[in-house]
């Protein structure tokens, strides 16, 4: 295997910058540098040179030897000054040391997983930890970096490991008396356990809602106002604002974080009933694509919303004949102004917080969710079975859904697809 080096810290320039070495070559690697390493886990300062001999940096040096380390093969951390000439004369005398090359994105990581040292579920928390931006985001991806889904699977395989047993047991010794012979309702009642117990973490909010923030869609007929109460919410010009009829053909996102709560807002085409225009008639069925795809949507329509999951803003209140609330309006508000819009992110915030995951819910992925769906199915359909063969059959299907979620099968494409969101240095 090759021996991988990056930078795991930040870009230079900064006052430290980190450099990994990981693989078989690792040690050899540093002490043609650093001339001798310090003991196992002990930082120690060295002075780093060059094959001419020239002083490149004096670096603190750490040895962290397989399978005990971070990837799970020796690796070695170079401390040095963080200034882009220090880090790439350094990088420069790594790659020109035999059998030592760059590492990809995610290289690190994945290397951890092919070792044991995390699971796949582990690696998709951790690469949702370096791409988190609010409180609730640090929290759901650090428990499932930390192990919170992997220790669920582990569970949950350990049980239906032991029902297989039982059931294979009854299967192929159902005539030995010293095997005990458990009795069907036993096995059924186990297997139903399982399955609502998986079904309560699929009944959990997505983590995509947290990560990719919640879709808010603002929707109405032409010139309600919906362009400007997006540039309102997301504090900048993101949308074209004119009396014209229809300046907005195409949906326009606007990502914002308030209170902690990711948004992505997004402006849509006035809804007609009928126009003769081909460019407006696109418009119109993107934005009811992204309304059918919305977490919430504003109903910014005089009159009352096609639906009474939306939320009936009475926009433009500034303007002397639209004083009047309407009954079904949750909020009456003027952007123009910014009277009312406290409150439009107070009623967001509060459903909002019913959509999200609770602070102390494993929130899973789609990836994630999908498996074990999958696995509860088979579960399910176990119980129903009244032939222990199928019985057996749709156990082990199940199984095999948890094994895919850790990442205990060929999971080969889509780890590609996983790893090359991380950086260099992990």
């Amino acid at each position: 295997m090759d021996t991988i080096f990056a930078v795991s810290s930040g870009a230079p320039p900064a006052a430290i910058a980190i450099l990994r070495v990981s693989g078989p070559a690792a040690r050899d690697a540093v002490r043609r540098l650093a001339g001798t390493l310090p003991a196992a886990r002990q930082a120690k300062l060295r002075a780093l040179r060059d094959d001419g001999g020239h002083l490149i940096d004096r670096a603190l040096i750490l040895v962290f030897p397989g399978p005990d380390s971070a990837t799970g093969e020796d690796l070695v951390e170079l401390h040095v000054h963080g200034g882009r000439a220090v880090v790439r004369a350094v990088e420069a005398a790594l790659a020109a040391t035999p059998g030592l090359r760059r590492a990809e994105p995610g290289e690190f990581t994945r290397r951890a997983l092919a070792n044991g040292r995390i699971d796949l579920t582990e690696a998709e928390g951790l690469g949702d930890l370096l791409a988190a931006e609010t409180e609730g985001q640090r929290r759901a991806a650090l428990a499932i970096a930390e192990g919170a889904v992997r220790r669920l699977a582990e569970g949950w395989t350990d049980r239906l490991v032991a029902l297989a047993a039982q059931v294979e047991a009854q299967l192929d010794f159902a005539e030995e008396d010293e095997v005990e012979f458990s009795a069907p309702a036993a096995f059924v009642r186990e297997a139903l356990m399982v399955s609502e117990e998986i079904a309560a973490v699929l009944a959990t909010p997505p983590v995509e809602r947290l990560r990719d923030g919640l879709r808010v869609v603002i929707a109405g007929p032409p010139n309600s106002g919906k362009s400007t109460l997006l540039n309102a919410l997301a504090g900048r010009d993101a949308a074209i604002v004119s009396p014209i009829s229809g300046t907005t053909r195409d949906r326009i996102e606007a990502p914002v974080i308030r209170d902690g709560i990711a948004y992505v807002l997004t402006d849509t085409a006035g809804l007609l009933d009928r126009t003769d225009d081909p460019i407006e008639r696109i418009g119109i069925a993107r934005a009811e694509e992204a309304m059918r795809d919305a977490d919430l949507i504003l109903w910014l329509g005089d009159e009352q919303p096609p639906s009474s999951s939306m939320i009936h803003i009475h926009a433009r209140a500034d303007i002397l004949a639209r004083e009047t609330r309407p009954a079904t309006a949750a909020v009456a508000i003027s952007a123009v102004t910014g009277a009312g819009l406290g409150d439009l992110w107070t009623l967001l915030h509060r459903r909002a917080a019913a959509l999200l995951p609770l602070e102390d819910a494993v929130a899973v992925n789609r990836r994630q969710r999908d498996l074990l769906a999958d696995c509860a199915a088979n579960v399910r359909a176990a119980a129903e079975q009244g032939d222990l063969i199928l019985f057996a059959e749709d156990l082990r299907l199940a199984m095999r859904a948890l094994d895919q979620l850790v990442g205990r099968s060929d999971v080969e494409a889509m780890l590609d697809a996983l790893f090359t969101r991380f950086c260099l240095g992990k």
